[in-house]
């Protein structure tokens, strides 16, 4: 499915939008999520495909993995990005060079900094401050580009004002790339990452620059061109990455009937999508199938596998739940809660997505 981070952050049902970037930020998820660039919209009369049948699912012997919870994984301001302040459902963020102002539903406590430091931001969304809606940037200052040089942890991306309010990266994400690195530099054998719903591809770039062999799918075209660049832009252009465009439910699928196996696996998928043929996402359905399919295609020997969740109207113990009840039998630790991204100016906590990791 395309990755809409934009439609992450709600769950009500949107009219879909095709061929966009996901936007997975915002929330906290953001947060993946509808998707961030620019889509079509899908006219009822555009061909879909029939959905094919659910998956059967049964419940998994056997004991159920540890579990470790509620786990809050934070990101900290730092010389890549930072959360300056938020409230009055906004937030200002420092993205490299760049101040930026964006709608942020969360934020419903007041500003800690005073009017005059919001007022210095480069860029400012506008328009509709539904997490689906099209709306614009203003720059107050001077005009900017549409693309602009940024790093994380030395890798060096393109940020990008897309019409979707989103810039390309999700900083919240930081603490699982990082836990994600960890575990291929411990492995200390050949590491087999599978990014589902993938974005512009940072995860994928630091997992490749750690070492491991990844496959990276999303269903937008103009979400794996732009992770392209991002590749190049990292100068890991010699690094093993398959960048496909593709329904993850049905690459998933495939690669289980082909017998390709990963150690690790990401999955962020949004809340509502649809795919590049008309595939139809709804999360609470179509969750545990692909939950399910991701365990399926696991090595003998797996590592991890990673859930993400924007914008959906749940507790983290329901994703847990599930994480738990799909790995039975397969020891580890399942681990739960909340990515946030902690403020500069007051040091309150934004929440950004729920999630849940099995772990060997």
């Amino acid at each position: 499915m395309k990755s809409f981070r934009d439609k992450r952050r709600d769950g009500r049902p949107h009219p879909a939008r095709a061929e966009q970037p996901r936007s997975r930020d915002s929330l906290p998820a953001g947060r993946q999520q509808a998707a961030p660039a620019e889509r079509r919209e899908t006219k009822p009369g555009d061909r879909q495909e029939a959905k094919p049948a659910p998956r059967v699912l049964a419940r998994r012997e056997g004991a159920l993995p540890a579990e470790r919870l509620p786990l809050i994984l934070e990101v900290a301001p730092n010389a890549d990005y930072a959360l300056l302040d938020s409230g009055a459902g906004e937030k200002l963020e420092q993205y490299g060079p760049y101040r930026i102002v964006r709608p942020e539903g969360q934020a419903i406590w007041q500003r800690a900094l005073p009017a005059k430091e919001w007022e210095r931001a480069d860029a400012i969304f506008t328009g509709d401050t539904d997490e689906e809606g099209i709306g614009r940037w203003r720059f107050p200052k001077a005009p900017l580009g549409e693309t602009w040089p940024m790093k994380h942890d030395g890798i060096d991306y393109l940020g990008r004002f897309t019409s979707f309010r989103h810039v390309g990266v999700f900083p919240e994400q930081a603490s699982h790339w990082d836990h994600m690195a960890a575990l291929i530099a411990a492995a200390k054998r050949p590491v087999k990452v599978l990014n589902l719903f993938g974005y512009t591809g940072l995860a994928s770039l630091v997992a490749a620059r750690a070492g491991a062999e990844v496959t990276h799918v999303d269903a937008s075209k103009k979400a794996i061109g732009w992770a392209r660049e991002n590749q190049e832009m990292a100068g890991l252009a010699d690094k093993p990455i398959r960048w496909i465009v593709e329904d993850a439910v049905k690459f998933a699928e495939r690669e289980e009937r082909r017998g390709s196996r990963y150690d690790i696996v990401l999955f962020d998928p949004p809340a509502y999508g649809r795919g590049p043929k008309g595939e139809v996402w709804q999360l609470f359905e179509d969750l545990p199938g692909l939950t399910d399919l991701c365990r399926s295609i696991l090595t003998p020997k797996p590592l991890a596998v990673v859930l993400t969740a924007y914008s959906i109207r749940a507790s983290f113990f329901a994703i847990h739940a599930l994480m738990r009840d799909t790995f039975a039998g397969m020891g580890g630790t399942v681990e739960s809660g909340e990515l946030i991204i902690r403020e500069k100016s007051a040091g309150r906590a934004l929440s950004t997505s729920l999630f849940s990791r099995w772990v060997a």
